[in-house]
């Protein structure tokens, strides 16, 4: 599903080759891509790539995301302190697909210290051809966006 809106990308230090291996690929696949770092793999802080990977999605800029930090964690930990941003950790294929299916989730986290570069591609294919299937799901979606509006 290539569309007009990029796909947003960020890694921490951990991550960092993961994420450029991945934007890679997403350039072949014909999606544009949006880096929002990490740039080396030097030592850096996550949410310092993580909320403006958030905003930008809060904002419509971008279609999904993918983040990749050591264990995934802490980007998921950040992204989903934002409005309308739902970060799945992912660890499979399967577990990447039911993340985009059942929790409507817009990025793809991978634990960059626990994947395969071939396991990381595969969850980011996956996420990105699956659709939310909405019916039961959906009323779940409308709980936790209430709960996030209403604080």
């Amino acid at each position: 599903m290539v569309t007009g809106k990029p796909i947003g990308l960020a890694a921490d230090h951990a991550g960092f080759e993961l994420k450029e291996k991945i934007g890679a690929l997403l350039g072949q696949m014909g999606y544009s891509v949006r880096d929002f770092g990490a740039a080396s793999t030097a030592s850096v802080d996550y949410p310092d790539f993580a909320h403006p990977l958030a905003n930008a999605l809060e904002n419509g800029e971008l279609q999904r995301g993918v983040a990749c930090c050591g264990t995934g964690n802490g980007m998921a930990i950040a992204l989903n302190r934002h409005r309308g941003v739902r970060a799945g950790l992912c660890w499979n294929a399967e577990v990447a697909s039911l993340v985009r299916r059942h929790n409507d989730a817009n990025v793809c986290v991978l634990p960059a210290r626990f994947v395969s570069e071939a396991e990381a591609i595969e969850m980011v294919k996956t996420f990105l051809d699956a659709a939310f299937e909405g019916g039961r799901h959906q009323c779940r979606i409308d709980k936790i966006n209430e709960q996030i509006n209403n604080s």
